[in-house]
């Protein structure tokens, strides 16, 4: 199964690019912005394809050429302004599902914020609460697809080594989680049927991954 990684260079997309390639059932393909990201992927023998989220469509859409499916990583980060949220995490996540369907590629994973309901955005910080409306909008976006979506709502975010045990749920307390451990719930999820249709909180916890993933319900 060849996977397009979009948002490869962010934490979360290196990591499950360094997974995928040790995995002999799937292979990477890293949708970068630009060529200087470029050594770190080559290194691991993944393809490469250049491409910025605020291209068109069709862009995206030849970058998921051939491929089996498409996992969406990318996100403005926290030091940007609300036009780059709304330029990739909203708008950059719509093109990529719309451009999914161009490729016919069904399958697709994305990796959202840990809470976009409604009440989440009326009861988020001023400047935070953009970010959580442009992930509901976007996660709404993918769920009125006609896409066998995975909806992944990480917790807080570290840069610890990951442990493979986890707590996830439809409802969980909040908590953190290390990104190699949200890159394997993902590369995980790439295999596992279970997942389709369905999203998800993740924390840490002591669950073995693939047990928690088949539980789902």
């Amino acid at each position: 199964m060849k996977i397009l990684v979009v948002g490869a260079n962010g934490k979360i997309g290196k990591h499950l690019v360094s997974l995928i390639q040790k995995n002999d059932n799937l292979e990477a393909k890293a949708m970068i912005r630009n060529k200087e990201q470029a050594s770190f992927f080559e290194d691991l023998g993944a393809e490469i394809s250049i491409v910025d989220l605020e291209q068109d469509i069709d862009a995206i859409a030849n970058a998921a050429e051939g491929v089996d499916a498409i996992v969406f990583t990318a996100g403005s980060g926290g030091h940007t302004g609300k036009d780059k949220t709304i330029m990739v995490d909203l708008d950059g996540a719509v093109k990529t599902i719309e451009a999914a369907k161009v490729a016919d590629v069904k399958r697709f994973i994305m990796i959202s914020s840990f809470d976009t309901s409604r009440e989440a955005i009326q009861e988020a910080a001023s400047s935070f609460a953009p970010y959580v409306a442009a992930k509901h909008y976007a996660d709404e976006w993918l769920k009125n697809s006609d896409l066998d979506y995975t909806i992944i709502h990480p917790g807080l975010l570290t840069n610890d080594k990951g442990t493979g045990q986890v707590e996830l749920g439809s409802d969980v307390e909040r908590g953190e989680v290390p990104r190699e451990d949200i890159a394997s719930v993902i590369a995980a999820s790439l295999e596992n049927d279970t997942t389709i249709g369905k999203e998800f909180q993740v924390v840490s916890g002591k669950n073995p991954i693939k047990e928690a993933l088949d539980s789902l319900n």
